[in-house]
């Protein structure tokens, strides 16, 4: 398998076997969190143990804290018949096709059967209520799983970022790739857009995916923009009052 460019290094950590079989399964920090909350969530709920870290002299010099553990940003877990490739960092554009080949590298030498790719599609309008979710596969097969799945197909539009890049090759390599792309708000980390594509993550792998804790985050989440936008109007000058102006009635 080439490709035009080659993709970031992956550093397994010792004694890592990287053919996990199975699933994979990514999620990336784009439009409303969506890939990257969901990924997390799937992390924790399935107890998957982390197989290595990707490392690039680009990439920002940072730790996350998790549970008082500093860890790289982009790093991928393993679990029976599962794999998980998160980014916890957004990064720049220019990076995409680099972090799309990486994906595609892990895939192979993990000898995985099928990728599952988890994205937020932007709607401006949303405000907190349940969006619509879609899909698209990159081989018949994988578009035949979202249909029994109850996934709309996408017939015609433009799939952009590493998830477009990565539709693409599968398509041209014959690789079983499927995006579920979750609508989202642009404005806030979406973990009700993030609920609704594991469902059907969940749905598509046949594993049952506990969604309890995110859907409080979800909650939680809603509730804190909620008085964002309220404390923002309470902050804006009251209007004029124009009852004694003879221009108005």
């Amino acid at each position: 398998m080439s490709y035009a460019q080659t993709g970031y290094t992956l550093v397994l950590h010792q004694d890592a076997n990287p053919r996990t079989g199975g699933v994979a399964i990514c999620g990336f920090s784009t439009v409303g969190m969506v890939g990257v909350i969901a990924t997390s969530h799937i992390i924790n709920q399935l107890n998957l143990k982390q197989l290595g870290t990707v490392m690039n002299a680009e990439f920002p010099a940072l730790a996350l804290i998790h549970d008082e553990v500093p860890k790289h940003p982009v790093r991928v877990y393993q679990g029976e018949k599962i794999g998980v490739f998160t980014s916890e960092v957004q990064f720049n554009s220019k990076h995409d096709v680099q972090f799309a080949n990486t994906v595609l590298e892990w895939f192979t030498k993990g000898g995985f059967d099928r990728l599952i790719i988890i994205d937020g599609l932007v709607k401006p309008d949303k405000k907190g209520e349940q969006g619509d979710l879609f899909g698209v596969g990159s081989i018949s097969t994988a578009r035949e799983m979202l249909t029994k799945a109850g996934v709309e197909p996408i017939q015609q539009g433009v799939v952009a970022g590493i998830c477009g890049y990565l539709l693409s090759e599968g398509e041209r390599l014959g690789l079983d790739i499927t995006a579920i792309l979750a609508e989202c708000s642009p404005m806030y980390p979406d973990a009700r857009a993030a609920a609704l594509a594991i469902e059907a993550v969940s749905e598509l792998i046949g594993i049952e995916i506990p969604l309890s804790s995110l859907i409080e985050d979800a909650r939680a989440i809603e509730n804190s923009v909620q008085e964002i936008f309220e404390n923002a109007q309470n902050a804006l000058p009251a209007p004029e009052d124009t009852s004694s102006d003879p221009s108005f009635g």
